[in-house]
């Protein structure tokens, strides 16, 4: 399945979503941010989906906005529309889809192209990929959830540089500051990249969703309103499925086979 600028390839219950204007360094423009909202909303809800992997083709993982767009009075939706109509509904629909959602950034991510791929669960990189926080550069602040997700990855500190001074960040030194998981040699990053994502696609589905609500919720509750969500979402996975077979597994000294509920 694809469409002009987002291609989906689907194999062994993981999706491969690859934001596809190379040309333009994958930068947005409205078709591709509506085209992979409803890819997201596909994956979403295609139970042969277990796991979502986010990349880019060609050199670049995502440029951010296509400034071409903004700047062409007839083509610019305008700020406000670009804003609460292309990027906050793809970041909301990365944070609320129960599924682990892998970002392999393949190359530059920048401005909102980087905030996009921190707001995964997983952020894995190519050695040569970079992230910057391009925004100061054009006069612009940070957006897609940015603000909200870097301090939280790299601490208030070192986010507040990174923004303000727009400084490029290699995959190494994001490595090393926790903004992200893994770094992979370039040679093998589709292969490793492959390998992690059909690993998460054979877990428990239903726990990994679970989880993912739990973290979403941490970034606001208190600690007794989490312990509470703990309490009622821990019985919610104890009548899954998977729990019942990786009890089983375990007791039976076998590898457990989960279905993903």
């Amino acid at each position: 399945m694809s469409s002009n600028s987002i291609e989906l390839n689907i194999e062994n219950k993981v999706a491969y979503i690859k934001l596809n204007r190379p040309d333009v360094f994958n930068s947005f423009n409205r078709e591709m941010a509506l085209s992979l909202q409803n890819v997201l909303d596909n994956c979403a809800n295609d139970e042969n989906v277990r796991a979502i992997v986010l990349t880019g083709n060609g050199k670049a993982f995502c440029a951010g906005q296509d400034l071409k767009e903004v700047t062409s009075p007839e083509l610019n939706p305008g700020f406000r529309k670009i804003l609460e109509e292309h990027y906050n509904p793809i970041i909301q629909k990365i944070r609320n889809i129960e599924k682990p959602i892998i970002a392999a950034v393949n190359g530059v991510a920048a401005g909102a192209g980087a905030n996009i791929a921190l707001a995964c669960d997983i952020v894995v990189a190519s050695e040569l990929a970079s992230f910057i926080q391009a925004f100061s550069k054009i006069g612009l602040i940070p957006d897609s959830g940015g603000t909200f997700f870097l301090p939280r990855l790299i601490g208030f500190q070192k986010a507040s540089a990174l923004m303000m001074l727009g400084d490029k960040v290699s995959a190494l030194e994001a490595l090393n500051m926790g903004m992200i998981y893994k770094i992979f040699p370039v040679g093998i990053f589709d292969e490793e990249v492959k390998s992690l994502a059909e690993n998460l696609a054979q877990m428990p589905t239903k726990a990994i969703g679970l989880t993912k609500r739990l973290l979403n919720q941490s970034m606001t509750n208190n600690l007794e309103q989490q312990l509470a969500l703990e309490s009622d979402l821990q019985i919610e996975a104890s009548s899954s499925y998977d729990y019942n077979e990786g009890v089983t597994a375990f007791v039976e000294k076998r590898k457990p086979e989960f279905k993903g509920n």
